[in-house]
């Protein structure tokens, strides 16, 4: 039985990871980003998708959300992208808007448009992981439900340098990279081309049970 249907606008890290999780949820997914390559790596798990400039008026005329129960808007590094968003996505009507802000300005705006829930991740996501860092190197962020949580962990040793795409962590262990935090840094838009520094946290979402063998890999 779907649970809700719901979109994600804009596929970065942050984006990818709430959409999988989502899809793992049994949720429909509709997604859009503007580019092909990220909207291909989707595929197995989206419902629908879309690509489309959401700063071009004519691409809302494909991007029908009369059914959808809630969409993110995981769009905030061009912040005019996701504000242009935010308006088009409002004036359909959707139950419940959930936005990416970069800023408080940014958030600001997004609350004068209507917008329902305004999320700061690398604000967030830096709090939570000072207040709840343990010395096993391993900090449960919080539960998303009785089987899947957010977490953040060391990066193995043999994973230092390398890049996302070269580990392919969602292919190997079926968990959702969020972010990539380093020092007091929590980047939730991390270039997947990039190697990662050679001590660095991941903040992963995902099955309880998957999570786990991430956290038991060696040191």
């Amino acid at each position: 039985m779907v649970e809700k249907k719901c979109a994600v606008i804009g596929l970065g890290l942050f984006g990818m990871a709430v959409a999988q999780t989502l899809a793992e949820a049994n949720c429909e997914v509709l997604v859009v980003d503007n580019e092909e390559e990220k909207l291909q790596e989707v595929v197995d798990f989206a419902t629908y998708a879309i690509c489309a400039d959401v700063t071009e008026p004519k691409a809302w005329k494909a991007i029908d959300l009369e059914n959808i129960d809630v969409v993110i808007i995981a769009i905030s590094e061009n912040m005019e992208a996701s504000i242009i968003a935010a308006m088009n996505v409002l004036e359909q009507n959707v139950p419940y808007v959930i936005a990416k802000a970069i800023s408080k300005i940014h958030g600001r705006v997004l609350e004068k448009l209507g917008v329902n829930e305004v999320i700061y991740p690398e604000m967030e996501m830096g709090k939570r992981v000072a207040r709840n860092l343990t010395n096993t190197g391993v900090a449960e962020v919080f539960e998303i439900s009785d089987t899947f949580s957010m977490i953040d962990v060391e990066i193995p040793k043999a994973w230092g340098g390398k890049t996302l795409q070269e580990l392919k962590i969602r292919d190997k262990y079926h968990v959702n990279v969020v972010a990539v935090c380093e020092t007091d840094k929590v980047d939730v838009g991390y270039n997947p081309m990039q190697g990662l520094p050679e001590k660095c946290k991941l903040i992963l979402v995902g099955n309880n049970t998957d999570l786990e063998k991430v956290i038991s890999l060696p040191k």
